[in-house]
């Protein structure tokens, strides 16, 4: 019996440590921020917590974030209408929380001799979707580009980066030519590139930072509402005075209320804030002012749910437009 009873003790001390888990889901832009969190946080608590990162895609992501399987969401992009709507269905309450911005990049092979620069409007014209089966070389882009076949590579139906990039540059989200190479997974839209003379693709501007042996990175000359008529590159300080326009954006994660009252899952956001902009910039991410963070801590506090963002895509926004809007929740 003492047998069976110190079996049942141990078995019981077993579950217990295996409960103590935070599940992770959704944009592969988020993950490097996300991934370097959660092994800081591992190490930290000796291993107590155990954090799990699955890779589905933003859209991927908030499929299972708003069937309640997941405690958060990694998000490059807020969350949308359609969304909102499948987490009032299953009861699933959230709070925002922006923690960097990002930049999606434009690149080209490095054998890619004739751009320098490119357009929003020639951004369009290779990728609406009515250049599908017509627009096949950069001179019908560019009549000053040569007859070489044009490749491209984005992102997958499922990634945030696409649903951002669609709006930002096609100005409709999720209206894009088919006919191109898709992929979740950044780096392999970096292989694809790199081994493609004619590749175009667009990708999160961290993974062009640690690839820029591999690849040639263009400037973007932005449309109407861009601040510069110029070309212009993707860095730091180009994002942070939103310089970098339309291709400059938040990240996030979303937290489930529910998810909360897991005394891990509040440890282990409330060490993510913390850590956030430290992390952001190891990673090569850019770190939002400390004034976000504090406010994303008090949203916590305050039990601050929701969204600022009415599930609509707000392209080109500033981090000084961000954190009014993050304020006024």
């Amino acid at each position: 019996m003492k047998f069976f009873i110190a079996s049942a003790l141990v078995l019981s001390a077993f579950a217990a440590k295996a409960e103590s888990l935070v599940k992770i889901d959704g944009s592969s832009t988020v993950f490097p921020v996300t991934e370097a969190v959660s092994e800081e946080f591992q190490a930290a608590t000796k291993g107590a917590t155990k954090v799990t990162v699955g890779v589905s895609g933003t859209g991927g992501g908030f499929k299972k974030f708003c069937r309640g399987e997941t405690d958060i969401q990694n998000a490059s992009r807020p969350i949308t209408k359609e969304e909102m709507a499948a987490c009032r269905t299953s009861k699933i309450t959230y709070y925002e929380l922006p923690i960097a911005f990002d930049a999606i990049a434009i690149v080209v092979n490095p054998k890619n001799d004739w751009v320098k620069e490119i357009t929003a409007a020639e951004l369009k014209t290779m990728w609406e979707p009515a250049a599908q089966g017509k627009i096949m070389t950069w001179k019908q882009v560019n009549a000053k580009w040569p007859d070489e076949k044009l490749t491209l590579f984005g992102a997958s139906t499922d990634n945030g980066t696409f649903d951002y990039f669609t709006e930002a540059i096609v100005e409709k989200s999720k209206s894009s030519r088919g006919d191109y190479t898709a992929s979740v997974d950044h780096n392999t839209r970096v292989t694809g590139v790199n081994g493609a003379k004619g590749g175009l693709g667009y990708i999160p501007y961290a993974y062009y930072l640690t690839n820029k042996d591999k690849l040639k990175l263009v400037g973007v000359v932005g449309g109407p509402k861009a601040p510069s008529k110029k070309a212009v590159l993707p860095t730091e300080k180009t994002v942070m005075t939103g310089e970098y326009h339309p291709l400059s954006r938040p990240i996030f994660i979303y937290v489930s209320h529910e998810a909360m009252a897991k005394p891990e899952v509040k440890k282990y956001v409330e060490f993510y804030l913390d850590k956030a902009a430290e992390m952001a910039k190891q990673v090569q991410y850019i770190p939002l002012p400390a004034a976000a963070y504090k406010t994303a801590k008090e949203h916590l506090t305050k039990k601050k749910t929701g969204t600022v963002f009415a599930g609509e895509a707000h392209v080109g926004l500033t981090i000084e437009q961000i954190l009014k809007k993050e304020a006024a929740l």
